[in-house]
Order: structure tokens, then C-alpha cells, then sequence
């Protein structure tokens, strides 16, 4: 392997592989033991592997080693605070690749420093879900571009210091991708590729413990496919999961891996990574193979392109989640970034019951994320919201767990009485009144609601509504996350279902095409976009300032002695304490002022605040005790600090 890695290498890169490979060797070979042990020779699987990174590695472009050199100096690099992420799909954000490259700056203006773009590989044609049903890995989406623009695009991007995030669909492929369409031609190999039986019998087994993924859309997780069998199809039946439990399937998806990681991708969001092993008798997800899987994946990817990060699209339990960011019995490195699904689900369960007891109680209980990591937070996202409330946490809250996650689904759809959410069910189950939710999130915070009611103080809560929700989401610890048009407070696309691959799926209401026209309102604060851009630009600039929001360190729910105020500290080992105060209510709350010293600031200093004013406090008069919108004042009196309605303050110690 040595003399190999010279000839590939040269002397110096060579030397610096054999240190990755020393280093990396327990990683790549204790799980490829536990999972090929016994159907392949695991020594030479893994030098197949490793030539296979050494391979990528000497193909890896010289501007991509720089940044590897400086990745490997700081492998922090994705916890800074300046980390902040736009996400967006780039045909409807820019047309395509080409023309997201032509509105960069606007980025740069929000103060992004990462931009996922949502599923951009070749799909199949017709109906693709969402472009999560990829029939080509080594090509793009030809709507959007060319590999060699998403080249282009990456360096442009690396030029201004963002980094790029590209989806890679983990768990299986199109039924057009070439593995399947050789597979059902009989060629030897292909079958084994996928999760095939010749008859109901395993299948019917396997569906005793399965939940549904789509029961509306897409019943079931198997499909008879004429002259092949019944195929594991998860979730459509035009999109077959793979078998890892075959060696070849592994080897094929790192190599896609390797390649993407060459193009100039810094960040693989793994999608669907909880399926990708099967057990009879489970539910099939969170199996310990599959963690296994992504740990072989993260030590080999890490040994051709060190720069290179992987993030879990893993949405599970709390309890499971952690173990995505190798939080088990002991610290195994396996995904670097995760989303954090509950903080999401809890900010819109706070918004809508105007108390945050629950969220205190479930953001409090559940395992931090590992100091080398980062949770990644968010608002909204493409997806629909699953309300996934714990009956567990909603008893310890006083609350009824299955009446909690109905009453979500209902105010979210508008159905529930004084409603300001504008969404709709996402498959609704009338049989236990279970459904998730679609919706832009200016609709859901009454944004919507409040232009068609032409109601300009309704209009002023629901902006502070969405302001705070990304308060928390920039300073709960991680990289924040902006879904696009929530900085121009787009709402649902009235037009989703016109597009006939579009009709049956209403998630599409929250992924409108971007609007430039109102982007060009921007800078006129006075307009609903100048409002909202300016609010959340300002929050980007604050957290770039602040050493405690940078993710590694840890956040603790405080009590605030209020019900409708939500407070948390953020604290880092090289920094002075953070506090968080958020009032979830639509009137003026008051927090008790002893929550500043549970939160170590003795003498605090208010950072950043509710930029839009509040219409219970008189521009020209502050009461005391109450957190002034945009300024550096605390004044404290009668020992309760006061926030306006839906209003935030982020207070620092000294």
C-alpha cells in the first residue's frame, strides 16, 4: 500500500494518506467486520476500499487538498458561529445551477456561509418524490445543469467562503437506475443489489411490524415487479431500497460518495439513513447495522477527502438521534452534523399553545450532541411537519399526548378556533386523527392570515412570531438553518397542485419558486420582505459575534418562572455565558430576573433583541423592566424582566 500511495500520490501527499489510513484503520475495519464478516473476506474488502479512496484521493483537485490541509488543522471548521445555512432547491431558488451562481451575493447579504441545495441528481422522469428517486448518481438533474456546472458552482461558492451541501439519497435508487433495470433483465449481480423475494411470504412477515411511511400516497413497503418479485419499496413503489447487507452495494455507493466529494461538496446529507438495514421483527429503522454503515462510510470518505462532512437525515426519536452523531456506549465518529427535529417540532407546539412547559421538559431530558458535532436547527424545511410529541414528555408536561398532537395538526390546518395557522393536513389518518403538516412558515406563524384580514397589528405579531422562532433556532446551539423565502416571508404557493406530478402531494405548497421581485423589496423596510430580511440579517450579524452560539458547547433550559417564556444558556468553554429569553405569548410576560444568575451573567449585557416593534410599547417610552426592541438596555424593576408580545432577548455576560 505504501509504494501505491507514492506512485498515486507523490512523496508528501502519500505520507499524509498513510497517517489518515493509520489513523482511520480501526474505524474502517471493525464495522466492515461486523457487517461482512461472515459473506465476504473482510481483509480483502477492505483493501478494495482503501484503493478505492486512494484512487479518489489522487484524483481529488489541488484546490480541494488546500482546503482538506485547512480542514484538518481546524475540524471544527463546521461549528463556528458565522456557520449559517440557506436551504433551498435550486431550480425553484435560480432556474439552475448557472443562475443560483448569478445570485450568490444575495446570499452573502443574508450572511449564508452554507447552502444546501435539495435533490439536484438525475431523477426518473415523471414523478420522482421530490428528486428523491435517483436513476443516475453520476449525473445531474439535466433541468438544472451539468456535473461541470455543480463543479463551477462549488469553487464560486468556496471563493466566498460558503460551503455546499448536496443531498445523496442513501436507502435506494429509482426502479430506472441501471442496477434495477439490469436486474430485471436477468443480468448476474444486479439482483442482489436490491431486496428481492419470489413470493409474499417474507414480505407479509416483514409487514407485521412496518409502519407505513406514505399510507395515503404510497401503501405498504412492497411492489411485485413482473419477472423479478416483490421488491422492498419503502417509500414509492418506483424507488427500490438497496441491500447492504451485500458488500457490492457498499463499495458502489462510497464510490458516488468519493466522486460527489471531488466535485467540490463539502457537506453529504444522508438521506433516509435509519432504513438502510432490515431486521425481521422490527420496524426496520435505527437498526445497529446501520449505524455501522455510516461509520465505515464517514472513515472511508474521510480517508480520500478529509474536508468532507457528513450530515444525518435522521428523523427519529431524541433518544435514537444522538447515536447519528456517534453518541453510543462509547463515542463512535459517524455522522458530523444531525437535524434537530424536536427543537423544530417543540418551537411550533410553544406558538401555538402559548406555553413552553412541554418544549422545557423534552429540550431538557434528551442526550446532548457529542463536543466534535453540531446539531443542525431549523424552522421549516421542505418537508411536512411530523409531530413527533412523545406521550411520555406530554404526560411529564400535564399534557394529553395524542389530544396535543391533533390539536397541532388542527390549529396548523386553520381548523381549530382563533387559529392564525394557514396549512393543511399532510396524510391525515381519520382513524386516529393523526396528520402532519405542510406549510410555508409565514403561513403558519398567521403571516397569511393577517394580509387577507388586512389586520396591520396582526401582521406586526405574526413577523415578531417568525423572528423569534429564528432567534431560537440561530442561538440554541448549531448551525441555523434558513428555508428559502422565510427571509421575505413567502407563503404557501397557491398554485402547487397545477402541476400534475405535484397534485397529489401538498407538500409542494411550501416549496413556491423563489420570488425576485419581492427579494427586490429588501432594503425598503417598510414592506412586509424589508421587515423580515432585516430582522433575520440582523440576527445572522449577531450570532456571528457571539463565541457561545458556536456548536461544541452545551444548552440548558432554564426555568424563567412563566409558562410562556422559554429560556436556555448557552455556554462554551472559551466563552462568557449566553442567555435566551423568548416569550411564546401574545401579550407582554415577564420572566423572573433570577434567571440571570441560574445563568452565570452577573452583569449582563443585552446583545440582540425583537427587532420589530411591538404595538404594546409606545416608541418613544420604555417601561421599566422591560427589554427594549433593538437596543443594549436591560432595565430590571420589581425583579422581572418584561419582553413584548412574541418578543426575544439575547443577553451576554461580561
Amino acid at each position: 500500500m505504501e509504494d501505491e500511495a507514492r506512485s498515486r500520490l507523490g512523496a508528501a501527499e502519500a505520507d499524509a494518506f498513510l497517517t489518515r489510513l493509520e489513523t482511520l484503520t480501526f474505524d474502517i475495519t471493525g464495522p466492515l467486520g461486523r457487517l461482512y464478516g461472515d459473506v465476504t473476506d473482510v481483509g480483502k474488502l477492505t483493501t478494495e476500499l482503501v484503493l478505492d479512496a486512494l484512487e479518489a484521493a489522487a484524483a481529488r483537485p489541488p484546490e480541494l487538498r488546500r482546503l482538506d490541509r485547512r480542514r484538518e488543522i481546524d475540524p471544527a471548521w463546521f461549528q463556528r458561529s458565522r456557520m449559517i445555512g440557506y436551504v433551498c432547491y435550486a431550480d425553484r431558488f435560480a432556474g439552475s445551477l448557472r443562475g443560483v451562481r448569478e445570485h450568490l451575493d444575495y446570499l452573502v447579504e443574508l450572511g449564508v456561509s452554507y447552502l444546501h441545495l435539495m435533490p439536484l441528481l438525475r431523477p426518473r422522469e415523471g414523478e420522482s418524490d421530490g428528486g428523491y428517486a435517483v436513476a443516475d448518481y453520476g449525473q445531474t438533474d439535466p433541468r438544472v445543469g451539468t456535473m461541470e456546472d455543480l463543479g463551477d458552482l462549488a469553487a464560486d461558492l468556496h471563493q466566498r467562503g460558503i460551503a455546499l451541501c448536496v443531498d445523496l439519497v442513501l436507502n435506494h435508487t429509482a426502479r430506472e437506475h441501471e442496477w434495477a433495470r439490469k436486474a430485471v433483465a436477468g443480468e448476474p449481480g444486479y439482483r442482489e443489489m436490491y431486496l428481492v423475494y419470489p413470493d409474499r411470504t417474507e414480505p407479509d412477515a416483514y409487514e407485521r411490524t412496518l409502519p407505513e411511511v406514505f399510507p395515503d400516497i404510497a401503501p405498504g413497503s412492497f411492489t411485485e415487479v413482473p419477472g423479478l418479485g416483490w421488491v422492498w419499496t419503502s417509500f414509492h413503489e418506483y424507488q427500490w431500497d438497496l441491500n447492504y447487507a451485500n458488500p457490492a452495494v457498499f463499495r458502489a455507493m462510497l464510490r458516488t460518495m468519493l466522486d460527489l466529494a471531488n466535485r467540490g461538496i463539502d457537506v453529504l446529507r444522508l438521506d433516509a439513513a435509519p432504513f438502510l438495514w432490515k431486521r425481521m421483527g422490527t420496524d426496520c429503522q435505527n437498526q445497529p447495522e446501520a449505524h455501522l454503515l455510516v461509520q465505515a462510510f464517514r472513515a472511508l470518505t474521510r480517508l480520500a477527502a478529509p474536508g468532507l462532512a457528513l450530515k444525518a437525515e435522521a428523523i427519529v426519536s431524541p433518544d435514537l438521534l444522538a447515536q447519528y452523531l456517534g453518541a453510543h456506549d462509547r463515542f463512535r465518529p459517524e455522522c458530523d452534523l444531525a437535524y434537530d427535529n424536536q427543537l423544530m417540532v417543540m418551537l411550533w407546539s410553544s406558538l401555538a399553545a402559548r406555553d413552553v412547559r412541554l418544549a422545557a421538559h423534552a429540550l431538557s431530558r434528551r442526550r446532548p450532541a457529542p463536543a466534535p458535532t453540531s446539531w443542525v436547527t431549523y424552522v421549516r424545511c421542505h418537508d411536512d411537519i411530523g409531530w413527533a410529541v412523545s406521550d411520555q414528555d406530554a404526560a411529564a408536561a400535564g399534557v394529553d399526548g395524542p389530544a396535543h398532537r391533533r390539536f397541532l395538526a388542527g390549529f396548523y390546518a386553520g381548523d381549530f378556533p382563533g387559529s392564525f395557522g394557514r396549512g393543511a393536513r399532510f396524510q391525515d389518518n381519520p382513524a386516529t386523527g393523526d396528520a402532519r403538516t405542510s406549510g410555508m412558515a409565514a403561513s403558519l406563524c398567521g403571516i397569511e392570515a393577517a394580509l387577507a384580514a388586512g389586520d396591520p397589528g396582526g401582521l406586526s405579531a405574526a413577523i415578531r412570531r417568525l423572528e423569534s422562532m429564528y432567534a431560537i433556532a440561530f442561538s440554541f446551539g448549531g448551525i441555523p438553518l434558513i428555508y428559502m423565502g422565510d427571509e421575505l416571508a413567502l407563503r404557501n404557493d397557491p398554485g402547487w397542485a397545477a402541476d400534475p406530478e405535484h397534485a397529489h402531494d401538498n407538500r409542494w405548497m411550501h416549496r413556491p419558486p423563489m420570488d425576485w421581485a419581492a427579494a427586490g423589496r429588501r432594503q425598503d423596510e417598510s414592506s412586509l420582505e424589508g421587515r423580515v430580511f432585516g430582522a433575520i440579517s440582523r440576527l445572522a450579524r449577531a450570532r456571528r459575534s457571539l463565541l457561545a452560539l458556536r456548536a461544541g458547547g452545551s444548552t440548558d433550559v432554564l426555568p424563567a418562572g412563566h409558562p410562556s417564556v422559554l429560556a436556555y444558556r448557552r455556554a462554551h468553554p472559551r466563552s462568557a455565558p449566553f442567555l435566551s429569553l423568548t416569550n411564546f405569548s401574545d401579550v407582554t410576560q415577564s420572566a423572573d430576573a433570577e434567571v440571570l444568575a441560574r445563568a452565570g451573567l452577573h452583569q449582563p449585557v443585552l446583545v440582540h433583541s425583537s427587532t420589530v416593534p411591538s404595538d404594546t410599547v409606545p416608541s418613544d417610552t420604555v417601561p421599566p423592566g422591560t427589554v427594549p426592541p433593538g437596543t443594549g438596555r436591560l432595565e430590571l424593576a420589581g425583579g422581572r424582566i418584561e419582553l413584548p408580545p412574541w418578543g426575544f432577548a439575547w443577553l451576554s455576560g461580561t
